[in-house]
């Protein structure tokens, strides 16, 4: 194992340990003070920030791309076959009609892009505490941030960044256009309007989309990444030609 392996196996175990002491129920920081909490909160994001970075230089490592744990069959059909584009064409139709949807609404419907007062409404209810039950947005730091957007009339810009990227991810999905990054700021918007406490057809549109993140190489096959992807380049893919143990090295 590498120093820098090494580093990130000590710093990964260290992260899960802060982690755990966060989140379990019995013995929590804040039971010190909330002054603890705020540091075990910051020390855990800067360790795991750490470790993210750590690996991303690990990519040209010997054996980085070495396949250690083989997949099922099926999914690496789903995920690596251009074939598996017929699989998520339609999924990918359907994401970007709710998308294109979504947006026309909030274009035609007013409240967005008029001073976005709809989306002032949706804040405003998402970060009230009722006085029974439980509020809209279970984490603390998340009413905070939109909090702290109410507080600076963020939503007077934030809706037109929400409506311009509907129209965007439901482009990028309808034509097959970088289909993996149009899926994930999909999925991104979906778990905002979770986090405020709106469920609707988010969790449905998300898991879709985490279908497409995952086979990303092949979900816009049938679309504009057929194209796309090879021009972009894919820098990161491994030698597909590599030989595996027990079988002859590949010629050319």
């Amino acid at each position: 194992m590498t120093r820098n392996r090494q580093l990130v196996t000590t710093l990964g175990v260290i992260a899960a340990a802060l982690l755990l002491w966060m989140e379990n129920p019995w013995f929590r920081p804040e039971d010190i003070g909330d002054a603890v909490r705020t540091a075990a909160t910051i020390a855990f994001w800067v360790l795991f920030i750490t470790v993210v970075v750590l690996l991303f230089g690990e990519r040209n490592s010997a054996g980085a791309t070495e396949v250690q744990v083989e997949g099922p069959a099926f999914a690496r059909f789903l995920f690596s076959n251009t074939q598996a584009g017929w699989f998520w064409l339609p999924i990918r139709l359907f994401l970007a009609f709710s998308w294109l949807e979504a947006a026309t609404h909030k274009i035609t419907g007013g409240g967005w892009l008029d001073g976005g007062t709809a989306l002032k409404g949706f804040w405003t209810a998402a970060v009230a505490l009722p006085d029974q039950g439980r509020p809209p947005i279970t984490f603390e730091w998340y009413r905070d941030f939109i909090n702290l957007l109410l507080q600076n009339n963020a939503f007077t810009w934030f809706a037109w960044l929400i409506v311009f990227g509907e129209i965007l991810v439901g482009l990028g999905l309808l034509f097959g256009a970088l289909t993996g990054p149009a899926a994930f700021f999909g999925a991104l918007m979906n778990s905002s309007f979770m986090l405020a406490g709106s469920a609707s057809t988010n969790p449905v549109l998300f898991t879709m989309a985490i279908g497409l993140m995952l086979g990303w190489k092949v979900a816009g096959y049938i679309g504009l990444d057929r194209y796309l992807l090879p021009y972009v380049g894919v820098p990161w893919r491994a030698d597909v030609n590599a030989s595996r143990p027990g079988t002859a090295p590949a010629t050319t």
